[in-house]
């Protein structure tokens, strides 16, 4: 043994321990090369960083130095005096010996393979030595451990002669491990489809991931076959629509459709008319909503894929029709799309058309679900769709200037339970989003209807007090931090965000923090070809803003353009050509320059999207952590804000609340330059303030106070606080 081994060991092991180990007996000289490896493994264990340390826990350390050093040296001379064995078998032992400690080596502290688990681990080698030299199966031992020790301990049995258990066990383990791990059953039985237990383990699947088991279904191989074939109804009902060229549009009512409350000819009939299909899926999800209401509280499978369709659907073709015809004057021929649609349809395209949906659209599908509505109480409407979606609704409202009309439209109490409803339980809800559209609702309420702003405030803590009482931790972070927002909007209270939140400054940049290593800030402006030219004007207004050749120097190639600052502090920034064309261009022209900034190691920290709300999906999947400053120049809904926040997790977001325009865009990264060359930090609220003097005529102030500093951004401002507080807290997503 090395003598740093026996060091460490008379520092930490009982004398007792030792005597045994220091003790000496004689190696017969054609196995000493055996004992030898033996010893090469304790050694590699214990040389840690040499720290002489396996875990941060001595005790810990202490056992695992006792079962590998003390009982693996007893063990050897053990089998070195068994006198009723063959040099042979002697050999073989030492081998399993010398593998059992090679395998704990290679796999410890791995997922599976906790340090902890070598005393029971070495406890069931020695059981398994005796089945082994006994002839018997080594698979009831692998079957009491766990499959960490199981792996480790199967490898020990296979040479010369494989244990009669082995492959057994070797079936065992991988039963163990996809009990483990769920989320690997179907890229395992991809790979072996004819394990005997295959088709419990579908199953499994099925009821754990029904998009991911349709994908595998629509193979063409044994596993797509098997679960086309499978005995369990769900399972089959997936295989038959993996099997169909429609089956993706199956999905949405896979519920119903196990249920026996639809059939697929009935869906059959409408999925190719665009107005029929979405009217199906509003009819569907109205039916899945009340099932989430007391007493059943059921949730319906395919929910997801229900939400996801029908957003697309109403983006694809209805929203972007009548934003498309926004130019056009008869109000006929803009809304024919929706000409017949019920309030309840409509209610759907606002809800989830969020981040697409322009001001005028919006107006207008407001107006019409009022004038088609038999009753015309607005609380009607939202007991009509079982309160799906109603704290979008409402956010929305008020984000629009219709809210005060929405509440005027139903009896004041009835009003007042709405608003309660609006902020009641928000920890019962998943995720953050619902909590988010409170938070981000408030300044839009408190502007146009104060004492509504007041109420909510004494919501609020009505239920912060609530959650405190009943040590709800989730509630109380909730509620405590939408009281301080709250509070911090009555400009009055001199609330610094940034101060009593706990969180890096909303309210500036410093320039330093914008700077890479070459003292350069590095943009990067993402472009989106349009049929309708509205992403090559974008770009067009935008290059008009770096003429003057004596401050800026601009250079182009097919798929990008450079411009670096002349005067004042260098300032580099890099966009894409707005391409227009078959097989996206413009993602190519994205994917080039993105390679090229990794090549050359250059890190924006402004990342600016230009372009419909549409093509945002394609900006976020291509955040970069270094980003300081995210300009998104369209709709910043939640799930746009937790994006960027979850790639750069202290970004100051702009965004705007309806749809963004190049005649405010422009100015604000204009303004942004001028402070960047300057070599300033940038104040946001000094920045905005002089913006706003710079939006004095009506048409265009209204546009400009759609958009969001970083210091108002509520939601923003809540999901990067909220994450703060639950940092340590262990599984409460924002997601």
């Amino acid at each position: 043994m090395n003598p740093r081994l026996l060091i460490f060991a008379i520092l930490v092991l009982p004398v007792t321990l030792l005597a045994q180990s220091a003790s000496s007996f004689k190696i017969p000289t054609d196995r000493m090369l055996f004992h030898d490896l033996v010893d090469k493994e304790q050694k590699l264990l214990l040389e840690d960083r040499d720290s002489l340390r396996i875990s941060t826990d001595d005790a810990v350390n202490l056992e695992i130095t006792d079962v590998f050093i003390r009982q693996v040296d007893e063990m050897q001379q053990k089998i070195e005096a068994d006198t009723t064995t063959t040099g042979q078998t002697k050999v073989k032992a030492l081998k399993s010996l010398e593998t059992l400690i090679k395998g704990y080596n290679r796999y410890r502290n791995r997922k599976d393979y906790p340090a902890t688990m070598a005393p029971a681990l070495f406890a069931a080698f020695k059981q398994c030595m005796e089945l082994d030299r006994q002839g018997k199966s080594i698979e009831p031992v692998i079957e009491k451990n766990g499959y960490g020790a199981g792996k480790i301990l199967v490898e020990c049995f296979l040479f010369p002669n494989e244990n009669v258990g082995v492959k057994d066990s070797r079936l065992l383990l991988v039963r163990k491990y996809l009990e483990m791990h769920p989320e690997e059953i179907l890229p395992e039985l991809n790979k072996n489809p004819n394990l005997p237990f295959a088709d419990h383990f579908i199953q499994v699947a099925a009821h754990r991931d029904i998009r991911r088991l349709y994908d595998y279904a629509a193979a063409r191989n044994v596993l797509g076959q098997k679960i086309r074939n499978h005995s369990d109804s769900l399972v089959r009902m997936i295989g038959t629509m993996a099997s169909s060229r429609s089956g993706q549009l199956y999905f949405p009512f896979l519920d119903n459709l196990m249920n026996k409350k639809i059939t697929l000819a009935e869906i059959d009939s409408v999925k190719d008319n665009d107005l029929l299909y979405y009217r199906l899926m509003v009819k569907t999800k109205i039916d899945y909503a009340q099932r989430l209401l007391p007493p059943m509280r059921d949730s319906a499978m395919g929910m997801q894929a229900l939400n996801e369709r029908m957003a697309t659907k109403a983006k694809q073709y209805f929203i972007r029709e009548i934003n498309a015809l926004h130019a056009e004057k008869d109000e006929k021929v803009r809304f024919a799309r929706i000409a017949n649609l019920t309030p309840q349809e409509l209610y759907y395209l606002i809800v989830l058309g969020e981040d697409e949906i322009y001001t005028s659209s919006y107006l207008n599908v407001y107006k019409k679900i009022f004038e088609r509505m038999t009753v015309g109480c607005a609380d009607s409407l939202l007991l009509s769709v079982n309160g799906d979606y109603f704290r979008k609704f409402i956010k929305m409202a008020a984000g629009y200037n219709t809210l005060n009309d929405f509440l005027g439209r139903m009896d004041p109490v009835n009003a007042t339970t709405t608003m309660k409803a609006f902020v009641i339980r928000l920890e019962s809800t998943p995720g953050l989003e619902e909590a988010v559209d409170v938070a981000d609702s408030y300044s839009s309420i408190m502007d146009k209807n104060p004492s509504l702003a007041k109420y909510i405030s004494r919501e609020v803590q009505m239920n912060l007090d609530r959650n405190i009482a009943n040590s709800n931790k989730k509630g109380v972070v909730i509620y405590s931090l939408l009281k301080t927002l709250f509070e911090s909007a009555d400009t009055t209270n001199n609330i610094n965000l940034s101060q009593t939140l706990g969180i890096n400054s909303i309210y500036g940049q410093d320039y330093s923090s914008l700077t890479d290593d070459s003292g350069r800030v590095v943009q990067q402006v993402f472009f989106y070809g349009d049929e309708d030219k509205d992403g090559q004007h974008s770009y067009e207004n935008f290059m008009r803003m770096f003429r003057n050749p004596k401050e800026w120097k601009v250079v182009q190639n097919d798929d990008w353009t450079t411009i670096n600052s002349v005067k004042g502090k260098p300032v580099l920034i890099f966009a894409n050509k707005p391409l227009l064309g078959p097989d996206d261009p413009d993602a190519k022209a994205q994917a080039k320059l993105n390679d090229y900034l990794i090549q050359k190691r250059i890190k924006p920290s402004i990342i600016i999207h230009r372009g419909h709300s549409y093509h945002l999906q394609y900006t976020l999947k291509q955040l970069v952590p270094s980003a300081k400053i995210v300009v998104l120049g369209s709709c910043g809904g939640y799930n746009n804000l937790n994006e960027v926040l979850t790639v750069c997790e202290d970004a100051h977001i702009v965004s705007s609340k309806q749809v963004g325009t190049l005649t405010v865009n422009d100015p604000i990264l204009q303004a942004l330059n001028q402070e960047l060359l300057a070599g300033n930090n940038i104040d946001w609220i000094t920045l905005w303030r002089g913006l706003t003097e710079k939006f004095k005529d009506s048409k265009s102030r209204e546009k400009f106070e759609d958009y969001i500093p970083p210091y108002k951004n509520l939601g923003a401002i809540f999901i990067k606080a909220y994450r703060k507080s639950m940092e340590g807290e262990g599984g409460i997503s924002s997601r």
